[in-house]
């Protein structure tokens, strides 16, 4: 069966069209077939259709991603609440480690993604792990700062990627790779990022379905849930009958 790929975390501006349109366009010629630009905003109509309409005259899917930089415990609740039927994908962004634990443990919460590249402030552990597994969040490692690290920090950043990959797989937590880049220059082809994830812990299979399979699993899952007619995973109504 032909993979489909996947990119969720393009970082550019959705309000910037030129750019929005040029790097859609170069995902879609890398063979990727869904993408997701994040909001760190409750996004306008006018901006989600501005997506969609670019997304679709390039063939790719857009898939609607939020980022939530949650201050406290309360303003993560409050995002979630209003956010969480509004994206396919909520993402935290963790930089301390008691937001990580709420959202590793919240199952609205899709992916954990840990920005910080100091691996002091770093805090996916085997704690983190436990609870993301039980709540059904995802590790998502964006390869950005393997393009832009040099030295010393590069060898520390990936030293920790590998810890916290090796963490996660020992806990059964799904594995995203996203580029997370915000410039066309260092993107890749998905088979080039499942490569590039041997070198922090990655065989090539498990490579290539952090980049597609996993991806997909957690879209297709979150819109089967937005559909009128969920009821349970599973369970759908297929037709009311009335009078009975």
């Amino acid at each position: 069966m032909k993979r489909l790929f996947a990119d969720l975390h393009l970082k550019i501006n959705p309000k910037d069209t030129q750019t929005l349109q040029n790097t859609i366009q170069r995902a879609t010629n890398f063979g990727y077939r869904y993408i997701a630009v994040p909001f760190s905003f409750e996004p306008t109509t006018s901006e989600i259709e501005n997506l969609t309409t670019v997304c679709k005259t390039s063939g790719i899917e857009p898939v609607l991603r939020a980022d939530l930089y949650p201050r406290n415990e309360n303003d993560l609740m409050n995002s979630l609440r209003r956010l969480r039927r509004k994206f396919d994908i909520i993402c935290v962004l963790c930089d301390n480690k008691e937001l990580s634990r709420q959202a590793a443990k919240d199952r609205r919460v899709d992916l954990l993604n840990f920005p910080n590249l100091d691996y002091r402030n770093r805090f996916f552990d085997r704690s983190e792990a436990e609870l993301a597994r039980s709540g059904n969040a995802a590790l998502e490692i964006d390869v950005k700062p393997l393009f832009t690290l040099e030295g010393p920090a590069r060898i520390r950043f990936l030293a920790c990627l590998r810890r916290e990959i090796t963490i996660a797989k020992t806990f059964g937590v799904p594995l995203i790779v996203s580029s997370g880049v915000n410039e066309e220059r260092f993107m890749r082809m998905p088979r080039d990022m499942a490569s590039l994830s041997y070198i922090f812990g990655l065989d090539i299979v498990e490579g290539l379905n952090a980049v597609s399979s996993n991806p997909l699993a957690i879209v297709l899952r979150n819109r089967e849930k937005l559909c009128s007619n969920f009821v349970a995973p599973g369970v759908r109504i297929v037709k009311e009958v009335c009078g009975l």
